[in-house]
């Protein structure tokens, strides 16, 4: 049987579907993993409770597994506690600024609701420059938003902070 250790490493192989310079691991999806004779379970967290990548995360942590031997392979979803991009460590934002796609920022937790947000300016992964602007909350996947910078003209993705 695999050591927990081992079993990390194989996960740090399995790429996020929707950007696949990270790993599951490094999005901070893989809350745990449990070791028994019989089996490997691992516990994932959604980035949010409709992520279509979900289902492709769940196969690829399968099938990296098996790949590796393991018998037998649970992977179990859980809610709670919700995902957060503060799950997302410092090595993780950057592989994503250096993909085109600004890293999230800070999750604002100050607990306060306004209906009109002034959004700080996201930095240009391509040239660092803050001179953007939002184009739209909605980009490739539900989870980005899509920015153009004035500086480079580059149009980028923002992974949104949540």
């Amino acid at each position: 049987m695999l050591s927990r250790d081992e079993v990390y490493a194989i996960l740090q192989t399995v790429p996020d579907p929707e950007v696949p310079v990270i790993s599951v691991v490094e999005l901070g999806v893989v809350r745990d993993v449990e070791i028994t004779p019989e089996r490997i379970t691992v516990t994932m967290t959604p980035t949010y409770s409709g992520c279509p990548a979900m289902r492709e995360m769940e196969a690829d942590v399968k099938a990296a597994l098996l790949a590796r031997g393991v018998p037998d392979v649970d992977v179990r979803m859980v809610l709670s506690p919700a995902w957060t991009t503060e799950w997302i460590g410092p090595e993780a934002r950057e592989k994503l600024r250096k993909y085109g796609i600004a890293p999230p920022g800070r999750v604002d937790t100050s607990g306060f609701v306004t209906l009109t947000r002034a959004r700080p300016a996201v930095p240009c992964p391509f040239c660092g420059s803050t001179d953007t602007r939002l184009q739209s909350e909605f980009g490739s996947t539900a989870c980005k938003a899509i920015h153009s910078c004035n500086a480079c003209k580059q149009p980028f993705d923002e992974f949104k902070a949540l």
